[in-house]
């Protein structure tokens, strides 16, 4: 190929040579019989006619190379090969494109685009934007309307490199050629923003400021106005209102003066009547996103690279975050104070002083009485508002300014002081009343308020002093005794007790020996009583307070029932009792492994998905209790139960559970696996029994597949699950009980990673214990998959057990050398699909008596293996060479369980 360059090459200077010779000629011929130079004129036929022999050599040399190799090589099953048949076909329709810019040629860059391999199709994409990038676009028109489908369709390539190319491309189009992309093509390039790859990301982010920019005022004074206009629509009608920060980053690079223009942006906020409503929600978002951007020059979390910050970089950031303090001082009390009734535009706008720089706040007078205003409008807010995002968001902005590294600390904290003395005191004021029986709904709905502000400030800063704990649990208490439950008022006491024993617990190091062992057992008398009122919250109706005293008992016991580090600590042990652990068993399985919320109907998906995310809270807090050990490693029985019915909502969660529990004792979590499958088993019903007991088996093969492949690390877990298992299914046997057997059933699907030593072991044992009723079919099936597997135990204990290859010369013919654009594959199946694929049917044409042999003993529960004697000879198969693979692979043994059976042959 690279010899068909050079040949190319020459040849394009050949025809410059002889249209220039041809030319000089003729101007010679042109001139008047007295001024012609005959001798000069033949010197230039010659020069010609030798020339155009060239080119017919030349053109017979292209030919031949073309026809002889590139048409077979373009096909080649090496990719390497393919791609730079592509890559030296962008070169010669460049260098040359005379012959070769024609459909004739470019064709085979558009069936190229659809390869298997993502390095062919990223050669073809980039031997494209060259092409585009040039004057040949008037001659590629009728390639682009050929080859436009698979174009945009690449943008959603597999590969993120291919996909990254193909945006700019279909930029190229756009820019270049007359008629562009429609605007259901541009529709699907413009989803691409909001992708968590950032390469992608500003790939698609360029494609949307050109289209944006392309309907734009010329005039310059607009034309940042009308683009951020514009950016606000396409950001409202993208409906991916949750995700501004990704938007920004993608255009950060193309449109970052845009983004950046503060004055801009303020003065189109602070206008009267200039915007709608839904366009102010998105340009507030756009804008404090951008804030955040500038600050701290990072994109959103799923697109953070690792890349180290330069000096000049680090310079630049603090340059802008000045810029953006400086601007934002004088007129941020404006914007608070036009949108302060808004709970969604407040909340986000009050996230932009965090990326101040707050230390300008003490620099000036005029700057103090900015720092004024500003507390004063975020204590109004706080006081009107009772919504959570709110009132964060106040505090986490009060919290940064009472910071001590400034000046100005003493002022906010005095401001801060006297608000939460009078929201202590309206709130006792109003507790007085309500306890007292007298109070009306206003009493409530201020007392609401009030314990709102108290709670988030709790979680945000020490307020033992204030004995925040008694108020609360007097409260809980009331609402427990009586059932009169007021959700707006439980949940914030909940919140506020709970926190309230988090400060104790982080301030009871303070106190000196003398006072210590009092505050001890007031903390230890505290938390015995939250505990006891949040297990009387767990059964109520009302699904806040019952979720939010799951939570708070969550969270308090992993902080007091865990060991503290180091010696001499003062806080205890505090060790749930069995009842609590009971209660907190049950509203697991009443609560979290529900199907409650299928009953909402599909517009309340958002509630759907809400609700789940709080089930996965709760779930997640009590597997913490398992994980740190405040609750036994049996207690996970109750989650691995529903391991498999709920493997969509929580299988990641109790994925990780168990995979944890294996690190604090793998023995104890082989035989809280056999437990939780005991417990199924002993709770099976007579009248759908079989049903129930295939359920059973699928949850044991799952929990079976979560064993390490290692077989040298399972050995003593799985042994212990199997001697747990038999004494289980052997129970009864002496008094003639018989239904405890079929549990070995359930037990062989953990057989095929044992062992051959433990397999023997395990069998002598069975046939000790079930003596009796060896002949028995659960027993006899129990056994076969003991006796079923590998013949020999590998040596290194490092290593995993590795099936005996199978070798035979009569599969190589059966396979045909796989070609460029393989016929043989489908176009959905990559190159591992073809591997497995072509592993089923070797096997399936290979062991077809087998095959059906184990099928029909799948049945009926059952395994059928025939003997093998030990010197019978294996047949041999030849390795396939994978044409994307330097390594072979191994074909899978058919001796093994009934789950590894399944798998291969269904």
């Amino acid at each position: 190929m690279r010899l068909m360059s050079s040949i190319v090459s020459v040849a394009a200077d050949v025809n410059v040579q002889a249209l220039m010779t041809q030319r000089r000629c003729e101007l010679e011929k042109n001139k008047p019989v007295e001024h012609r130079a005959v001798d000069r004129v033949e010197e230039l036929e010659n020069s010609y006619r030798e020339l155009l022999e060239h080119q017919e050599d030349l053109r017979s040399l292209m030919n031949g190379i073309f026809k002889g190799v590139f048409v077979h090589r373009y096909r080649d099953r090496v990719p390497e090969i393919r791609a730079v048949c592509m890559q030296e076909m962008g070169v010669w329709i460049r260098d040359n494109p005379v012959r070769f810019l024609n459909d004739e040629h470019l064709k085979y860059v558009g069936w190229m685009l659809h390869d298997k391999q993502a390095a062919v199709r990223l050669q073809c994409v980039l031997t494209l934007q060259k092409l585009y990038g040039q004057e040949f676009i008037s001659r590629l028109e009728l390639f682009t309307s050929r080859f436009r489908e698979r174009m945009v369709c690449m943008i959603l390539d597999k590969d993120s490199d291919v996909a990254v190319e193909a945006v700019k491309l279909l930029l190229l189009i756009q820019q270049q050629t007359e008629e562009g992309l429609s605007e259901e093509e541009c529709a699907a390039v413009y989803p691409l923003v909001f992708s968590t790859h950032r390469g992608l990301a500003c790939a698609a982010g360029a494609f949307l400021y050109h289209t944006l920019c392309s309907v734009l005022d010329g005039r310059s004074d607009k034309r940042s106005v009308s683009f951020l206009r514009l950016l606000a629509h396409f950001f409202i009608k993208s409906e991916y209102h949750d995700h501004a920060a990704y938007l920004v980053d993608s255009l950060w690079d193309v449109a970052g003066a845009e983004l950046k223009d503060w004055d801009v942006m303020t003065s189109l906020l602070l206008q009267e009547g200039g915007v709608e409503d839904e366009l102010e929600s998105a340009l507030i978002d756009i804008i404090m996103c951008a804030v955040r951007q500038a600050a701290e020059a990072t994109p959103p979390p799923s697109r953070s690279t690792r890349k180290t910050v330069t000096a000049r970089e680090r310079r630049l950031q603090v340059q802008e975050r000045r810029r953006i303090t400086n601007h934002f001082i004088p007129v941020f009390p404006q914007l608070l104070a036009k949108f302060s009734a808004d709970v969604g535009k407040v909340s986000r706008l009050l996230s932009a002083p965090l990326f101040f720089q707050l230390e300008v706040y003490g620099t000036s007078g005029r700057l103090e009485k900015c720092l004024d205003l500003l507390l004063s409008q975020v204590c109004d807010i706080m006081l009107k508002h009772r919504e959570e995002c709110v009132l964060e968001a106040c505090v986490r902005v009060l919290c940064a300014l009472c910071s001590d590294c400034y000046s100005f600390c003493g002022r906010v904290e005095r401001a801060v002081s006297q608000m939460l003395d009078s929201t202590v005191e309206k709130f006792s004021s109003n507790l007085a009343e309500i306890l007292q029986g007298s109070a009306d709904e206003d009493d409530f709905y201020r007392a609401a308020s009030s314990l709102n502000v108290l709670a988030i400030f709790s979680s945000a800063r020490d307020m033992t002093g204030r004995n925040l704990f008694e108020f609360c649990f007097q409260l809980l208490k009331m609402g427990v005794e009586t059932r009169e439950i007021n959700e707006k008022l439980m949940v914030p006491a909940l919140k506020c007790a709970a926190f309230h024993l988090f400060w104790k617990g982080v301030t009871i190091t303070q106190h000196t020996a003398e006072t210590h062992r009092v505050e001890l057992k007031r903390v230890v008398k505290s938390l015995h009583c939250f505990c006891v009122v949040c297990v009387s919250c767990l059964s109520v109706a009302q699904r806040r307070v019952r979720n939010q005293a799951f939570v708070c008992l969550c969270d308090v016991l992993l902080v007091f029932g865990s060991v503290c580090e180091g010696e001499g600590s003062p806080l205890q042990r505090f060790s749930p009792d069995e009842s609590l652990k009971a209660e907190m068993a049950s509203f697991i399985i009443d609560y979290v492994f529900s199907d409650a919320d299928e009953d909402l109907n599909d517009e309340d998906e958002e509630m759907k998905m809400a609700a789940l995310l709080q089930r996965r809270i709760q779930l997640a807090g009590y597997c913490k209790l398992i994980i740190y050990g405040v609750l036994e490693l049996r207690a996970a029985t109750d989650i691995l139960k529903y391991y498999n019915k709920f493997y969509r909502d929580f299988g990641d969660i109790i994925k990780e559970t168990l995979s944890k529990t294996k690190m604090i004792s793998s023995v104890e979590s082989a035989r809280t696996v056999c437990l939780c499958l005991q417990q199924l088993f002993s709770g099976l019903e007579q009248d759908c029994r079989d049903e129930e007991m295939m359920e059973i088996r699928s949850l044991a093969k799952k929990l079976a597949v979560n064993f390490s492949i290692n077989l040298r690390v399972v050995r003593e877990p799985l042994l212990a699950l199997h001697q747990d298992g038999i004494r289980f299914a052997s129970q009864g046997l002496d008094k003639g009980d018989l239904m405890n057997l079929s549990f070995l059933e359930i037990l062989s699907e953990f057989s095929f990673k044992l062992l051959q030593p433990e397999r023997k072991q395990l069998a002598a044992n069975l046939r000790r214990v079930c003596s009796s009723v060896l002949n028995c079919d659960f027993v006899r099936m129990y056994e076969r998959s003991l006796t079923a597997g590998s013949k020999e135990t590998p040596a290194s204990a490092a290593q995993t057990p590795r099936r005996k290859r199978r070798r035979t010369q009569s599969l190589v013919g059966a396979v045909e050398t796989a070609a460029v654009i393989s016929h043989t594959r489908r176009d959905d199946m990559d190159d591992n699909d073809f591997t497995d694929e072509f592993l089923r049917k070797s096997v399936r044409q290979r062991f077809s008596p087998l095959t059906q042999s184990v099928q029909s003993h799948l049945s009926t529960l059952s395994l059928a293996h025939e003997d093998r004697s030990e010197d019978e000879e294996e047949p041999e198969i030849e390795d396939y060479d994978d044409e994307d693979s330097e390594t072979g692979f191994t074909l899978p043994s058919t001796h093994s369980s009934a789950s590894f059976l399944e798998d291969l042959f269904h």
